[in-house]
C-alpha cells in the first residue's frame, strides 16, 4: 500500500506538478464570477512560483545539505568486502527496445559499478534495483544490468542481482534477504549524493554497515548558491528532486524505515 500512495502522493507533491496544478486552478477559476479575485491569487503563485523555483538558487539551496551530509570517499585502504549499488540510474524500457544500455541522469550510478568492480576485483558485485512502475511485469533494472554486463565490462558470473525492489526501503531489505550482512563486512554503497542520507539510514535499519559513495552531484559546491539558472527546466528538476527527498526522509522515518531523522557518517 505504501508504494502506490507514494507514487500518487509524490505526483501531487512534486513542487513543479504542484504549481502547474494551482495556476490551472486560478486559470480556471477567473472565468467564474465568484472565485476570480481567488483565481488571479492561485495563478500569479504558480507563474511566480515556478519563475523562482526555475531561474533561482533555490534549487541549489533546497539540494547542497543533502549532497554535502556524506563526504566523496576517500580509500583508506582498508579492505572492502561489497560494492552495493542502487538502481536509478537505467531507461529499461528503452535498454531493451532498442538493445543497448541507455542511462538517465543518474548514470554515474552505472559508472561507478564498473569502475569499482576493477579496482576492487575481489569485492562482490550486489546490484539493487527493480522497477519503479506500478504495473506488473516491467523490466527490473537488475536485469538490464546483467543483460548489458559486458558493455560495462563487469564480468557477468560477479554480479548479483536483486530485482524485487521498487524503492530505497525495498532495496535494503531485499538486499539483506538476498546476502545477508556481517558484523565485519564493509560494504560501498554506493547512490546519488543527494539520495545517501535516506539511502544509508535505510541499509543500517536492516544491519548493513555501509560506507558511502555518493555520485551523481547536482551541484558544484557553495559557490551555487549564487548562481541563477539558464534553463528553469534545470532548476526545476533539481528542486524537485530536493523537495521529494527531503519529503522521502521524513516518510521513512516516521514509517520505522530509519532509526534517524537525517542520518550522518
Amino acid at each position: 500500500m505504501f508504494f502506490p500512495l507514494s507514487k500518487i502522493v509524490f505526483f501531487l507533491i512534486t513542487p513543479s506538478n504542484f504549481l502547474i496544478l494551482i495556476g490551472l486552478l486560478g486559470c480556471l477559476l477567473l472565468f467564474t464570477q465568484a472565485g476570480g479575485a481567488f483565481g488571479r491569487v492561485l495563478a500569479i503563485a504558480g507563474f511566480v512560483g515556478l519563475l523562482t523555483a526555475g531561474l533561482s538558487p533555490l534549487a541549489a539551496w533546497t539540494i547542497m545539505p543533502l549532497e554535502d551530509r556524506f563526504p566523496a570517499f576517500v580509500d583508506d585502504g582498508r579492505p572492502i568486502d561489497g560494492i552495493l549499488v542502487l538502481g536509478g540510474g537505467l531507461m529499461t524500457t528503452i535498454s531493451a527496445e532498442r538493445d543497448q544500455l541507455t542511462l538517465n541522469d543518474a548514470g554515474e550510478r552505472q559508472i561507478a559499478l564498473a569502475d569499482l568492480a576493477r579496482r576492487y576485483p575481489t569485492a562482490r558485485l550486489l546490484f539493487s534495483g527493480g522497477s519503479g512502475n506500478i504495473k506488473d511485469g516491467t523490466i527490473s533494472e537488475a536485469g538490464t544490468i546483467g543483460r548489458f554486463a559486458d558493455t560495462l565490462g563487469v564480468p557477468r558470473d560477479r554480479l548479483i542481482l536483486e530485482e524485487r525492489s521498487r524503492n530505497t526501503r525495498e532495496n535494503a531489505r531485499f538486499s539483506a534477504e538476498l546476502v545477508p550482512p556481517k558484523p565485519n563486512e564493509r560494504w560501498l554503497l554506493v547512490t546519488s549524493a543527494w539520495h545517501m542520507p535516506r539511502a544509508v539510514g535505510c541499509f543500517r535499519k536492516v544491519g548493513y554497515a555501509v560506507t558511502a559513495y555518493p555520485v551523481d552531484y547536482r551541484t558544484a559546491g557553495p559557490r551555487d548558491a549564487r548562481r541563477f539558472n539558464t534553463f528553469a527546466s534545470d532548476g526545476l528538476l533539481e528542486f524537485d528532486l530536493a523537495v521529494k527527498e527531503w519529503i522521502g526522509l521524513v516518510a521513512y522515518r516516521l514509517a520505522g524505515y530509519t532509526d534517524e531523522w537525517m542520518p550522518a557518517p
